[in-house]
């Protein structure tokens, strides 16, 4: 039937399975003849057995989505991989999305690819909007499509940056619509940034006649990130949304699903892609949902959102006992912010170097944002790059609740980062006593004399 099933199969059934597609292969053949230049010919036996034997890949030279004759088993594969996963974003909220498909590229390089498939749909196009997001893979895939995009700042409201709808709608006024290629939306982000107005902007897209493509790269895994998708296409425009499979399926990197509610628009990135592609993240992401089953995937976002809720509530008490607070962004449902503005008060390199100290504690994607930090991405300079703002108001620590994160995870964390800030507070009182010291000695000898 081309869906996920409910129950996931044992590894045993899984490679019975991958089995039987490779011996379609010809490659696989008993009696081959291969004269070709490409005949799926594998010198070690070990990476033979790592791809089970599926070695032509996916696609053909002219089409990532057309079947290649010579690899029947691998095109099944992409067949059924596409198709699954479809069933899986429809299931995780975006129910009236069309088509999908698989494509070997992460995130930045596969909005790439929809960019220069709409460039042959707007040719005088050179603009792309894009309310801010500080991070470089999203604003380089415009760069390498030859793009200029234009940065629309966010706008402070409390604690939360969100998109500024008023000056998107002024910029494509000014710019004029027709010299615009897309609006380039984010959902999935780092707190205290939270997701675009997707339904607001689909609107204006829809009554300007421009695309919008969707950034969603860790978004399949919040319902809420999906459940804006599924507003902004119903009363708007919405072309394209694009999400990893690493951040959402828990694979390897190197694979990301491009889906959309046009299936001849998505057909028509997929002829985008040059040349054949590896099958390695189609088989990743099928093993792993054939493994998990619709069941095993709802309990996953069960868990990680269980899991957003208790880090939130752990890590309000932990700002609390050090004099800092959580940050107030109830709309973003993945990331947390706390704000370090103790300890950026104390020493301008402590916040950096708090981000030091908890990655050799083994730490990991904890991100530490001091204030005015300067960047220049190809040629273009950002302020406050990393919190998103030109001006926020405090450095803040960042912690995510991604799928796949365990209660141990949580606690660790906590644990280690409260003896980081408990250390930084000993030696701020040290060396305020050692200033006290240095002061009473002062006014003693100023006595004496």
């Amino acid at each position: 039937k081309g869906k996920c099933p409910e129950d996931g199969w044992d590894e045993s059934t899984i490679e019975l399975f991958l089995h039987e597609l490779a011996i379609m292969d010809s490659n696989n053949f008993l009696g081959n003849c291969g004269v070709g230049e490409r005949e799926g010919r594998v010198a070690s036996g070990l990476v033979a057995r790592r791809h089970y034997r599926l070695i032509h890949g996916i696609g053909r030279s002219g089409d990532i989505s057309a079947v290649q004759p010579k690899a029947a088993g691998s095109s099944l594969l992409n067949k059924l991989t596409n198709s699954v996963v479809l069933d899986v974003i429809k299931l995780a909220g975006v129910r009236t999305v069309t088509s999908c498909f698989v494509v070997p590229m992460a995130t930045g390089m596969s909005l790439t690819l929809c960019f220069l498939t709409l460039r042959h749909k707007r040719p005088k196009a050179k603009y792309i909007i894009w309310p801010r997001i500080d991070q470089k893979s999203c604003f380089k895939s415009m760069i390498t499509a030859g793009f200029e995009p234009v940065v629309i700042e966010n706008l402070l409201e409390g604690d939360e940056l969100r998109t500024d709808l008023e000056a998107v709608e002024a910029k494509i006024k000014a710019l004029g619509a027709e010299n615009i290629l897309c609006v380039h939306s984010t959902t999935s982000c780092f707190a205290p940034r939270v997701p675009d107005r997707l339904e607001e902007l689909a609107v204006i897209c829809a009554n300007y006649d421009i695309p919008h493509i969707v950034n969603n790269a860790y978004g399949v895994q919040s319902s809420k990130c999906m459940h804006l998708i599924q507003q902004g296409a119903r009363v708007g425009r919405i072309d394209a949304f694009v999400q990893s499979l690493d951040k959402n399926f828990m694979v390897p990197v190197g694979g990301a699903i491009i889906a959309g509610f046009n299936e001849s628009f998505i057909q028509e990135i997929s002829k985008m892609y040059p040349g054949r592609a590896s099958a390695s993240p189609s088989l990743d992401v099928l093993i792993t949902l054939l493994s998990l089953g619709t069941s095993g995937y709802k309990k996953l976002l069960k868990e990680r959102k269980e899991m957003f809720s208790y880090l939130s509530s752990e890590l309000k008490k932990l700002a609390d006992n050090h004099n800092e607070r959580l940050l107030d962004t109830p709309h973003n449902p993945i990331s947390l912010a706390m704000s370090l503005k103790t300890l950026d008060e104390t020493n301008d390199a402590a916040v950096t170097q708090l981000g030091s100290m908890l990655f050799t504690r083994q730490v990991s994607g904890a991100r530490v944002v001091p204030c005015g930090s300067v960047q220049t991405v190809n040629n273009y300079t950002f302020k406050g790059f990393m919190s998103h703002a030109n001006d926020y108001p405090c450095a803040y620590l960042n912690a995510a609740s991604a799928i796949g994160i365990k209660k141990q995870d949580v606690d660790v964390f906590l644990k280690r980062l409260d003896k980081c800030l408990k250390t930084f507070r000993k030696e701020a009182k040290q060396e305020k006593c050692i200033n006290e010291i240095s002061d009473v000695n002062a006014a003693t000898e100023q006595l004496e004399e």
